[in-house]
């Protein structure tokens, strides 16, 4: 808290590492809240940024409890308003629309029936459907605030509907905003979500361990040879609308024109609900200019987009992979069908007006052309940066031919830049963030408070223990070389075995299923929820259970499990990202080249903090405690035990490192045999708990003002 609130009065970013399970979101959330509180023309607003829905849901409910300690203890009414954002998938309450699977489908119609030209047609037509909750809380809701409180998405939901307001446009006047990192970092989501939200505002990165890979996400493209051909249907049924709009309402194509001509920003003429598209490119680098005269009428437009489909199609007809730079691709393209690359900017801006003066109702249909002229802005607009790859197959599936086009960002600084100039703090925090020099200098800023911090344990409740050897001596590794040796995968299998925790081959198979049933994390989305489902269920009633996951998913990533549920985490190897990805040797090669960064450096950093994130899974809490196995000779390595975080290092003894299986065993049943002993809340009083009393008494006081003096 002591650097937190050094960040918020220095005005300036900070970067802090905590430990998992210690409180980290209440403790953020306790000292920004009571700023706000104490200076609120200092602070007028905290954006709260997790990456799930479940976490979303986990950051309102601390929140909840902050507040109602609040009004217990000062006996004033609460008046901050705290909203959980999220996509209208997770917020609709119209029974046809929110019955839909994809979230798509869900923005599609949730469209086709509030746009202001749909609703114009119902005035002159009742029978035109619309969105009832949409036109009561346009009618009622806009002038009447929501009451203080705190509302996570069921509670918006239940508001909505007791009022009959549409609950995805409620949210304009809160305190505190919790939603997905998208809603800052995408730009053609921040535009419409983000862009009114104040200076000085506090913006918190939770779980922030992969956001550079986020930055890259949102500012990358991928086409395929079905994306085009999609985009092909797209741009004829934008003929044929414009056909038809030509012979019965001409006006609107010219009024459309002579806007243009005025270069009038669309933003700023379209209604909430029209500004479904937005620009992919960051609001600094949009032209605030008219749109080019070759691209400036409906049927130019589309002809020019038919043009740039024709010369993408040519280029995915290769047979070998090419890799150039955006300059590069612009001078092909203006070389071989005389596209400029100004036209190219304002293809998102152009494509927006057109889908709007058409009044197309379901845009999800439009999906492909969307993706294009983002990726024709992208690549016109940032000349560093980025990079083209075009491979003739996929990694998949190598011997079948499939054509796709990577349009990829190399530098997460470009995406994450706007928010670290708009708002006065951000705070970057996760209980995986080492080595902490790293983040600072990949997303290039300068942050005032760098900082890593411990437990404070009554007891030793994680024991980590990485394990070199197997019982005949063979060293343990998954290397490549080493993958397919016999003798490996047995001491893998044995050591699976003998913790009784996971499984790797038949051959060990029926010894498990004695003891505990296996569950397996699978690609598909439901079939996951399922096991994890069925995993806590048999925690729950004494058969135990074991869950075989993948490093970079959705369990190890996104799925806590406290106490019983998770007791022992065994890391197989070290998950190291697929070296031979040519988009990773050229972002390998961008950071070496920009920030001086080794690719064994980024590489290794990349693995240790996914493994760190996986084991982390196990301690939950203070009271929490699991065995952390790290199964692979080469976490020993300094440089790769160097990389993790330090409340984990500082438990890593030179006994701890290099063990054998039985080693690992006997350390792990003592550890666990210590666990089990009696542990009362009593016993953690004046060491990782205190009361009000030993909180206020003078030692304390003294001991916390010469930490502050220290630090």
């Amino acid at each position: 808290m002591l650097e937190l609130k050094r960040t918020l009065d220095a005005k300036g970013h900070g970067v802090l590492e905590m430990p998992s399970g210690t409180g980290k979101t209440i403790s953020l959330l306790s000292l920004i809240v009571a700023y706000q509180k104490a200076y609120p023309l200092e602070v007028t607003k905290l954006v709260y940024c997790s990456r799930t829905v479940p976490e979303i849901e986990k950051v309102v409910e601390e929140l909840r409890k902050l507040m109602d300690y609040y009004t217990k203890q000062t006996e004033a009414k609460n008046d901050f308003l705290a909203l959980a954002l999220s996509s209208r998938k997770n917020l609709c309450i119209h029974p046809e629309v929110s019955a839909l699977r994809f979230g798509k489908e869900v923005d599609g119609k949730c469209h086709s029936l509030t746009a202001s030209y749909i609703r114009a047609q119902h005035h002159s037509n009742p029978s035109q459907p619309v969105c009832q909750f949409y036109e009561e809380f346009d009618a009622v809701g806009r002038q009447v605030p929501i009451p203080p409180g705190i509302y996570n998405l069921d509670d918006l939901k239940d508001f909505g509907r007791r009022k009959g307001w549409c609950p995805y446009f409620l949210i304009l006047h809160a305190n505190i905003v919790v939603y997905s990192y998208h809603y800052l970092l995408d730009p053609k989501i921040a535009d419409l979500v983000s862009k009114e939200l104040a200076k000085k505002s506090v913006v918190v990165f939770d779980e922030a361990h992969n956001i550079d890979n986020v930055c890259i996400d949102s500012m990358s493209v991928n086409i395929t040879r079905r994306t085009l051909d999609r985009c092909q249907t797209n741009v004829e049924t934008l003929q044929n609308t414009i056909s038809r709009i030509k012979e019965t309402d001409a006006a609107k194509l010219r009024e459309e024109y002579s806007r243009l001509v005025e270069g009038l920003k669309e933003a700023n003429v379209a209604r909430e609900t029209d500004m479904y598209l937005s620009n992919p490119v960051l609001p600094d680098e949009i032209l605030q200019e008219a749109v080019p005269g070759s691209i400036r009428t409906a049927e130019h437009f589309v002809g020019f987009m038919k043009r740039f489909l024709e010369y993408l199609k040519a280029r995915l007809r290769i047979h070998h992979v090419v890799q150039e730079s955006a300059p590069q691709f612009l001078k092909d393209i203006y070389e071989k069908v005389c596209i400029d690359r100004k036209p190219l900017r304002f293809c998102a801006e152009r494509l927006r007006s057109l889908l709007r003066t058409l009044e197309i109702a379901d845009i999800a249909d439009f999906s492909a052309i969307t993706l294009i002229s983002h990726f024709a802005t992208l690549v016109s607009t940032y000349s560093k940066g980025f990079t083209i790859i075009i491979e003739p197959f996929e990694d998949r599936t190598p011997t079948i031919a499939n054509p796709v086009l990577h349009f990829s960002c190399m530098d997460p600084s470009i995406a994450i830049k706007p928010v670290f100039g708009r708002f006065q703090s951000v705070i970057i925090t996760s209980g995986t963030l080492s080595p902490l020099d790293i983040y600072p200098r990949i997303l290039d800023f300068r942050p005032v408070t760098v900082a890593s911090f411990t437990m404070t344990l009554a007891r030793t409740c994680l024991c980590p223990l990485i394990v070199g050897r197997g019982n005949d001596q063979v060293a343990m590794t998954s290397k490549f070389e080493t993958r397919e040796d016999f003798a490996v995968i047995r001491n893998y299998g044995n050591l699976l075995l003998e913790i009784d925790n996971l499984i790797l081959s038949q051959i060990i198979e029926k010894n498990i299923q004695r003891n505990k049933l296996i569950f397996i994390e699978t690609q598909d989305a439901a079939e996951t929820s399922m096991a994890l489902e069925k995993y806590q269920e048999a925690c729950e009633n004494g058969r135990g259970a074991i869950l075989l996951s993948v490093a970079r998913g959705k369990v190890s990533e996104g799925i806590d499990f406290v106490h019983h549920y998770g007791r022992a985490v065994i890391m197989f190897g070290v998950p190291y990202v697929y070296t031979q990805s040519r988009i990773l040797k050229a972002r390998l090669e961008y950071l070496r080249d920009q920030f001086q960064i080794r690719e064994n450096d980024f590489l290794t950093f990349d693995a240790m903090r996914h493994a760190a994130q996986c084991v982390g899974r196990a301690i939950r809490g203070k009271t929490d405690y699991g065995l952390m196995i790290f199964a692979d000779k080469r976490y020993a390595r300094a440089d790769k035990r160097g990389k993790l975080p330090r409340w984990i290092q500082e438990h890593l003894t030179d006994g701890s490192l290099n063990l054998t299986i039985d080693e690992t065993v006997q350390l792990g049943k003592h550890f666990l045999r210590q666990m089990a002993q009696p542990f009362r809340q009593e016993d953690q009083l004046g060491l990782s708990l205190l009361t009000l009393e030993q909180l206020q008494s003078e030692d304390m006081l003294q001991k916390i003002a010469q930490i502050a003096q220290q630090a």
